[in-house]
């Protein structure tokens, strides 16, 4: 790609969710920033299918020297925060407005959303362009900051709990991750970078002459520290917690898209890590942490009774499925995994959508009182049914697609304990993540209630998503496979496609 049309693709990418944020610090009424905020995901959205276009075309970009690079799989995450970015701020306008309504915020909360909102954005479309490490580990720390605004932004005292821990479980993460990501730039420094010793793409040319037991190390470190911001278990503690009392949109991209972003960091130091030493040493510990999370959140499931804390574990489970389908290798464990974070980040967002319209009209989030929902809403019953059956696996949903493609890689590559247990763990989860949907969505009211589905605002959202939802269970676009068997090559083989 040329070199400034690079630069002002790259620019212009950053600076529409800064401009939309200084509009609704500007303007501060409720409706107009609200449209502000959806025109500007929009934009957002408009500007990766363009990169998209180019990454096909020409397999990378680098912009501003070699600040930012971009692949195919740099732009399978760009695109899940663009379509997850788009539908929640067009959410959010119904969303928040009935929270206006019932007294919930004020213009003053209102005001504080959408502009954390904005910034939000702007603090995760550094991470996939970024070059350097260091600067994909601030950005992921400017996502903590700002997203524990975001989820104490009700002033409750349980959301405020949350938070608070939130933030120091996130913070002792990153700490991990700033310690092995300094121990990945002592290896390059000492294999002969000089000023560019922070950059990827430095990292993965030299990789072969690191220090094999400093690598070791420093792997170590990064898992348990990104591990810890994407909801990986035993790390996953904060997040049931966050995302359960964070506002229905932003619990929609902590959920979607944030994790996504912190196991893309995962993953790239994984490729240095298999270039220096192989790939049986990330791979097993991977894969452990994969078995573990899925397990727990297996178990944890059972005894839910919040509906989004239910999601929250859920997210927990298919994270470690991610992890499995990139620990267990080969092109159709990471083409699984790589077409997972897509089709998890299209499947949970429908579910937290659907859930804080049901929660707004039942006034509740507890599982005992909701019930009826199909009789209640019936499209917004009939979409919460569509997003449960996918998160479970179920055909022909998309998740069953990439769940297939993981659980085929682990009986392919030898891997047939920690295949066998999961496969054990799904069956559970599929079970009991059933009995709670069939108990919401059918049944009686507990108390008799008005049939409504909230506005069209809250239903659109919904009905992107679980379109598809539906679509990606069938048919993947000739343009989606490309880049995530690209992206695949790009980790089996090397850093490079």
């Amino acid at each position: 790609m040329d070199s400034i049309f690079a630069n002002l693709t790259i620019l212009l990418l950053f600076l529409t969710p800064v401009a939309s944020t200084g509009l609704v610090t500007l303007f501060r009424k409720k409706r107009i920033i609200g449209i502000i905020t959806i025109c500007s995901a929009s934009l957002i959205l408009v500007q990766v299918f363009i990169i998209i276009s180019r990454i096909i075309s020409e397999k990378t970009i680098t912009a501003f020297g070699n600040m930012f690079y971009l692949d195919s799989l740099s732009v399978i995450i760009l695109l899940s925060i663009s379509i997850v970015g788009f539908v929640s701020a067009l959410y959010s306008k119904n969303y928040m407005g009935r929270q206006y309504d019932h007294g919930t915020v004020d213009d003053k909360h209102i005001v504080r959303y959408y502009q954390g909102f904005n910034v939000f954005l702007l603090t995760m479309l550094v991470i996939p362009t970024a070059n350097s490490m260091g600067i994909m580990w601030v950005a992921l720390e400017a996502t903590t900051l700002v997203s524990v605004l975001l989820i104490m932004l009700y002033y409750k005292e349980n959301a405020i709990e949350a938070a608070w821990k939130y933030l120091i479980i996130a913070t002792v993460g990153l700490s991990f991750a700033l310690i092995g990501t300094v121990f990945f730039y002592y290896a390059n420094i000492n294999a002969g970078s000089a000023d560019d010793a922070m950059n990827w793409t430095s990292m993965v040319h030299n990789s072969k002459l690191f220090n094999p037991n400093l690598i070791k190390i420093a792997f170590i470190f990064i898992l348990v520290g990104y591990g810890t911001k994407a909801g990986l278990a035993p790390m996953h503690t904060w997040l049931p917690d966050a995302h359960s009392e964070a506002p229905t949109p932003v619990s929609a991209v902590l959920s979607g898209v944030l994790l996504n972003c912190a196991f893309y960091v995962i993953i790239r130091f994984h490729i240095i890590s298999s270039n220096a030493i192989g790939p049986e040493f990330s791979n097993q510990l991977l894969i452990i942490f994969a078995v573990i999370s899925i397990g727990i959140a297996a178990a944890s499931l059972y005894f839910q009774k919040d509906m989004k804390r239910m999601l929250a574990f859920s997210s927990v489970e298919h994270m470690g499925l991610i992890s499995l389908g990139i620990g267990f290798g080969g092109l159709l464990g990471v083409y699984g995994a790589l077409l997972q974070i897509i089709n998890h980040a299209i499947a949970k967002p429908l579910m937290f959508f659907a859930s804080g319209t049901i929660s707004q009209k039942y006034e509740t989030k507890a599982m005992s009182k909701i019930k009826g929902i199909i009789k209640v809403m019936p499209v917004t019953g009939v979409l919460f049914l569509i997003g449960g059956l996918a998160l479970v696996g179920m055909p022909p949903f998309n998740i069953f697609l990439s769940e297939f493609f993981i659980l085929s890689s682990g009986f392919q590559s030898g891997q047939f304990l920690a295949t066998s247990l999961v496969i054990l763990f799904l069956i559970v989860t599929f079970a009991v993540f059933l009995r709670h949907l069939i108990k919401m969505i059918f049944g009686n009211p507990v108390v008799p209630m008005k049939k409504d589905d909230m506005g069209k605002l809250a239903i659109i959202p919904m009905v992107i998503l679980g379109a598809l939802v539906l679509i990606l269970g069938v048919f993947v676009p000739q343009q989606l496979q490309t880049l995530v068997q690209n992206a695949a090559t790009i980790i089996n083989h090397g850093g490079f496609a």
